[in-house]
């Protein structure tokens, strides 16, 4: 699946994931008002809200981008009609070509880890038949239970041409409370990307890159350009350009000499474009096209630095 990420990127010549993160203060008053008349004030009406305001993203800016990065949570609060948005949004999306990042940052171990394995990138079967459930191309995972927590998602990703995104340098302002700590003369975050290089080594695909890459967040430029140069066939999922701060010029790093090697995530920056007085012009009747301009001011100012 990795080599198939990267031949999207070329072919669309645009690194940028769309993080696919609604909430109910960025969905337009039309939609939302229609499924509140519909559904009354439910959460069914949150979540059908949620999937009408990510087809009409999607139809929009499919031809744009490589893949979208749907977070989990946003539909988790919702209980099973939000489960059945994200399930929705996700078919959707492939239907158009896309790749799907699925952001649900699990961490387990045994049993527990095999379960959110099979459901996510693997099959469940039951009594013979076999049966996929969220249809994600990619999922990112916490680590830090080490290779018991990870090793469960390996077989999907050999069998299936699944991948995974794992914790290691992350983008929120306190990342480095634990990220930062000193082990054996080195960055703990250093630390977890040699692990995740590491399990990696079997999983290369023709890109030089492997099925298991890294979530190294833009807001720490040295960090991100100190990992590239120790993970060259790792790649990168580049969480925090935009609305949480980092520019282009801070995730240059994060990509190798070829321009290639990491695939970088707007949400809120994109699906709520519409909100920011830049893109004003298109009003909420023309959210989605304020989401297409964003995709191609952020295509053109990531490939200005590649």
């Amino acid at each position: 699946m990795i080599d198939q990420l990267i031949l999207k990127i070329r072919e669309t010549n645009n690194p940028t994931v769309v993080g696919l993160d609604p909430r109910f203060a960025f969905i337009p008053s039309r939609i939302k008002e229609e499924m509140l008349d519909i559904y009354g004030k439910t959460p069914k009406a949150i979540a059908k809200s949620y999937l009408a305001f990510n087809k009409t993203i999607i139809d929009e800016v499919y031809d744009l981008i490589p893949a979208v990065k749907p977070q989990i949570a946003m539909y988790e609060q919702l209980g099973a009609v939000g489960i059945q948005a994200y399930i929705d949004t996700i078919t959707y999306a492939k239907s158009k070509g896309l790749v799907i990042i699925g952001d649900i940052k699990r961490s387990d171990i045994a049993s527990t880890a095999q379960s959110y394995a099979d459901g996510h990138i693997g099959l469940i079967d039951i009594e013979g038949e076999k049966f996929e459930i969220y249809k994600e191309d990619f999922i990112t995972l916490n680590p830090f239970l080490g290779i018991d927590s990870v090793k469960p998602y390996f077989e999907a990703c050999k069998t299936r041409n699944k991948g995974l995104f794992l914790l290691v340098k992350t983008s929120n302002p306190n990342s480095g409370q634990l990220q930062d700590l000193k082990i054996k003369n080195q960055y703990l975050y250093e630390y977890v990307g040699g692990l995740v290089s590491k399990w990696g080594e079997d999983m290369i695909g023709k890109s030089g890159f492997s099925k298991i890459g890294a979530v190294v967040g833009a807001t720490y430029k040295e960090q991100g350009i100190r990992l590239r140069k120790q993970m060259p066939h790792t790649f990168f999922l580049v969480p925090g350009y935009g609305a949480q701060g980092a520019t282009a010029q801070d995730l240059a790093g994060t990509f190798n000499k070829d321009g290639v090697g990491s695939i970088v995530n707007s949400s809120r920056g994109i699906i709520a474009a519409y909100k920011k007085d830049i893109y004003a012009e298109f009003g909420e009747l023309n959210f989605a096209k304020a989401s297409r301009q964003a995709v191609i001011d952020m295509r053109d100012d990531l490939n200005s630095v590649l």
